[in-house]
């Protein structure tokens, strides 16, 4: 069985490169409410040429390049809380915790 991601989902991508939010950080995925797909003419006025991509998905309060999308996962929530990041050097392993990588679109701001 197929299931589709639909205008209303809840979805979360990961993309090709990183992005810069609105905060200022730099983000690899964004999780959010599908707003619309739409092409370059609808969003941005302009019809591209061919090197570029002429596809968007506006996600909450960001619009994400066809063309940087990885993967598409359904799905309703998603932790927004530190991820444990492992290192090794010099034989010995730390461990810290670093902000995570996913931009809440649903968010205020």
């Amino acid at each position: 069985m197929r299931t589709l991601i639909n205008v209303g989902d809840k979805v979360l991508l990961t993309t090709q490169n990183f992005f810069l939010g609105p905060d200022g950080r730099e983000y690899r995925a964004v999780h959010g409410t599908v707003k619309a797909v739409q092409s370059d003419v609808e969003t941005l006025g302009i019809k591209t040429n061919a090197r570029s991509t002429n596809w968007y998905v506006e996600i909450g309060n960001v619009v994400i390049a066809g063309c940087q999308i990885f993967y598409a996962v359904k799905c309703d929530s998603v932790s927004f809380a530190p991820a444990e990041y492992w290192q090794a050097h010099d034989g010995q392993v730390t461990t810290t915790d670093r902000p995570t990588m996913i931009f809440n679109a649903d968010g205020e701001g």
